[in-house]
């Protein structure tokens, strides 16, 4: 594993912990040469899921992309890394289990949307403004409409 500071590749595993459920690995490792300290995670390797998208291209599934959903979601918010890392892992999780080969794209957003909903009210604004593709403010406050209707 190469030092993402200063590409060195000889580091030692500091503490090695099972993710929930056991579906990844997660190690803090230090770099032998600068010693400064970086996080890994393994996975299994399984059939490559294609993600459907909205106009039928399809491509191979990527947990990237919804973690950087999730950041520029929770960008200036009281939410962790490690808690950001939880829920894309529980979101692969249920779209491994529900589909088999091919997951249409809007399937893996609306339960990104569920997640943010229940967690951060920003956050699910922010991504529901991109996923959604709002066109203009009245969009945009009936989707606010729902969140305060909800409160109630």
């Amino acid at each position: 594993m190469k030092c993402p500071y200063c590409g060195n590749k000889n580091n030692k595993v500091v503490d090695s912990r099972e993710s929930l459920e056991g579906a990844s690995v997660r190690r803090r490792r230090e770099c032998l040469k600068c010693k400064r300290r970086f996080t890994t995670y393994e996975h299994v390797e399984e059939t490559p899921l294609m993600i459907i998208k909205k106009d039928g291209r399809r491509e191979p599934y990527d947990r990237k992309k919804i973690s950087s959903g999730l950041i520029k979601a929770f960008e200036k918010r009281p939410i962790s890394m490690e808690k950001i890392e939880e829920i894309v892992e529980n979101i692969e999780r249920q779209v491994m289990r529900k589909f088999d080969k091919e997951a249409p794209s809007q399937a893996i957003g609306e339960l990104v949307m569920e997640k943010l909903a229940k967690l951060d009210e920003i956050a699910y604004v922010r991504f529901a403004s991109v996923y959604r593709q709002f066109k203009d403010v009245s969009q945009f406050m009936k989707e606010l409409k729902v969140i305060l209707d909800k409160q109630t």
